[in-house]
């Protein structure tokens, strides 16, 4: 309410959109997204961003280069999109409100599908984790890799990646995997790891995982992605395995009651807002938020293919209530209204208005309300829109218009930048009456040029040497062809991927069978993926050493003398094994420790923040009241000073005569009450002789 000056004689204007507001409900109730937006892709959102992870787009564009810039949470991410999290760097995606992934260090991800019942990625580099909480019937989650795809049959936690050697693992942590891959097809159940570097039966190992490996990367993944509530009982693997769900926010947060799990973003809403049921919506949700807020406000837009104009807010609860649902105001609150829960929700871009001044050259938007008008749209290499509905949305009326504070405006130079409350613009009423919103940015021509010129104010982000020709080069494989899209039918061969043919689907997967070993395995450490979690030098050195006495056990010389030694070396070997395990776990709860402790000071600083902030307020208050005492006190004494101003005149005259004039003063407020005001206004028009008001030069005192 700062930040737009909306003038008193708008309130006609209020008032009429007012009488609006009683429709918008039972329109809200029957609005349902078109089905054609199911045809659309959807959006998998940023959850979490440590150190430098970096988003490609226009990987598959045959004539544009592809666009790198630091990626930051809130962030969509979608159908073409690729990321890659350098050395010491991780992030976190949620691809709905159940299933997750992590992307670990000097890694590479892409998205080749993402649909309502199919999710296609891509790993070419490093390693990364998979938290899949809840699968339909028929529904897909799949992870392509050189040398076959994984899909995730049951709900669980899985990891995948690649040793130093070049082979590809999958640990199932918990849930079931099936290979689909080059040299047949083959099952991976909960405490196994699946390790190919080729076609070839002995290029294929099932074994099982170390329960202090497997007990290490459970109890480190549950802390990073549940830091707030993870007590760390995930250190034992057994523990995991009799109790997986304890911590799936489906089961412990209020927000999955109201929004359709498959809704990325629903467990943060519980922590920063309350939900309330409000008539005729049902329940929406109120964010904790300072008076004078409004959605839209805080963060910025960037162009994404094929949705357009994308809004990516920098509030930590940012996501689902900018992409799904409506906004409505009720009792000067803001309150988001999700969809209904018997509808599929379908991702947008942002679910605004924009209303274009060109004569000041600025742009302002402002959120749809229940009943709004919105047809959803993609656009191709030309930018050119097309309206999944048939025909684009004309915006009628825009019932939030008729709420103080709901436009935000900015200068058309300033679009791309991060919206800063004061540095919004201020709107006329004459202005805005002449303006009409727009629903589609792209089809004013001044919203148009601002959409398409460079983005200035997002990082750009630069891959290490070669990387990009290593990724571009690497062939993967898929169970079957990614969702076909409406504006890029060619995207799985423009980043080469290639669907496993039937043939090979059909064939049984052959592997040596490492599950009745003594000892356990733990991946191999991924490339660039440093070496914790994921075993390290001396394991690699020791598992060698295992394999040369067992051909030298095999070899027959002298029989005994090389059992012992054997013996020796196994001994030595899971020694080695067990230390190694030892100094993993130490470090990992050392570095749980360390986040811990920042997450603590980073909401110290915050309360601290706060506190500033509340303490300036009061200042600010203090001061104003001391401005309006002041103010007063001044016109006190003038009006003192006026009123004692004749009888200190009256002394210049005789004395007699000032008694008499004392006398006409004491009288003419009396007689001047049944006079006009304008008489009221001037007691000093009753004073009489040399020492009234009346002379020149004599009235001062």
């Amino acid at each position: 309410m700062n930040n737009i000056k909306v003038w008193p004689h708008l309130s006609i204007v209020f008032i009429a959109f007012a009488l609006l507001g009683g429709v918008a409900a039972a329109l809200w109730m029957r609005h349902e997204p078109k089905t054609e937006a199911m045809a659309l892709p959807h959006a998998a959102r940023v959850e979490r961003v440590d150190g430098e992870v970096g988003l490609g787009r226009n990987l598959a564009a045959e004539a544009a280069e592809p666009e790198w810039f630091e990626l930051t949470p809130n962030t969509p991410v979608t159908v073409g999109d690729r990321l890659y999290a350098r050395e010491d760097s991780r992030a976190s995606l949620a691809f709905t409100g159940r299933n997750f992934a992590r992307l670990e260090p000097s890694s590479a991800l892409d998205v080749l599908s993402l649909s309502d019942r199919r999710t296609q990625l891509a790993l070419r580099e490093g390693s990364a984790i998979f938290n899949i909480g809840a699968l339909q019937p028929g529904e897909m989650f799949e992870v392509a890799t050189p040398y076959g795809a994984v899909d995730f049959r049951e709900p669980g936690l899985y990891q995948m990646g690649y040793n130093d050697d070049g082979s590809a693992f999958v640990s199932v942590l918990s849930g079931l995997a099936q290979v689909v891959g080059l040299a047949g097809s083959g099952q991976v159940s909960k405490g196994e790891m699946l390790t190919l570097l080729g076609q070839t039966a002995a290029q294929v190992a099932l074994s099982r995982l170390s329960p202090d490996y497997a007990g290490g990367l459970v109890d480190d993944y549950y802390g990073y992605q549940y830091p707030d509530v993870y007590d760390g009982r995930y250190s034992d693997y057994n523990a995991y395995l009799n109790d997986p769900y304890h911590y799936d926010p489906y089961n412990r947060y209020a927000s999955y009651r109201y929004v359709p799990d498959n809704v990325p973003g629903v467990y943060d809403l519980d922590r920063y807002g309350d939900w309330q049921n409000l008539n005729g919506y049902g329940h929406a949700w109120n964010p904790r938020v300072d008076a004078g807020w409004a959605p839209y406000q805080q963060g910025q837009w960037m162009m994404d293919d094929p949705y357009g104009l994308t809004w990516v807010s920098n509030e930590p609860w940012g996501y689902a209530p900018y992409h799904y649902g409506r906004w409505v105001n009720v009792d000067q609150r803001w309150y988001w209204v999700p969809e209904g829960g018997n509808t599929q929700p379908a991702y947008s871009p942002a679910m605004v208005a924009f209303v274009p001044f060109a004569e000041t050259n600025q742009i302002g938007w402002l959120p749809l309300a229940p009943g709004d008008v919105y047809a959803p749209a993609y656009y191709d290499s030309q930018w050119q829109p097309h309206y999944t509905g048939g025909s684009p949305a004309l915006a009628e009326r825009i019932l939030n218009m008729a709420v103080p504070g709901a436009l935000t405006v900015v200068p058309a130079n300033d679009f791309y930048r991060l919206v800063e409350r004061d540095r919004l613009a201020r709107v006329s009423p004459e202005d805005l009456g002449r303006t009409r919103p727009v629903l589609d940015p792209l089809s004013h021509a001044m919203l148009r040029q601002a959409s398409l010129q460079n983005a200035v104010a997002r990082r750009g982000f630069v891959l290490p040497p070669g990387l990009a020709k290593r990724l571009d080069s690497t062939q993967v494989y898929t169970s079957a062809r990614p969702s076909p899209l409406p504006f890029r039918d060619d995207l799985p061969r423009a980043l080469r991927a290639e669907t496993v043919s039937e043939k090979q689907k059909g064939e049984k997967l052959k592997f040596k069978d490492e599950r009745r070993d003594d000892v356990a395995r733990a991946p191999r450490a991924a490339r660039g993926g440093g070496e914790d979690l994921r075993g390290s030098r001396q394991l690699r050195q020791a598992e060698k050493a295992e394999e040369k006495a067992a051909r030298r056990e095999e070899s027959g010389a002298r029989p005994q003398q090389q059992s012992d030694r054997v013996e020796a070396e196994r001994g030595a070997a899971r020694a080695e094994h067990r230390a190694q395990a030892e100094r993993v776990s130490s470090a990992r709860q050392a570095q749980r420790h360390e986040e811990r402790l920042r997450a603590a000071a980073e909401h110290q600083q915050q309360r601290a923040a706060a506190q500033q902030q509340g303490e300036a307020r009061r200042q600010a208050a203090h001061q104003s009241a001391q401005q309006h005492a002041a103010q007063r006190a001044q016109q006190q004494q003038e009006r003192v000073r006026a009123k004692h101003s004749q009888p200190r005149q009256a002394t210049h005259g005789p004395q007699g005569h000032g008694r008499q004039q004392q006398g006409h003063a004491q009288q003419a407020p009396r007689q001047q009450v049944q006079g006009p005001p304008a008489q009221a206004a001037k007691p000093r028009g009753q004073g009489h002789g040399g020492g009234g008001g009346g002379g020149k030069g004599k009235g001062k005192p």
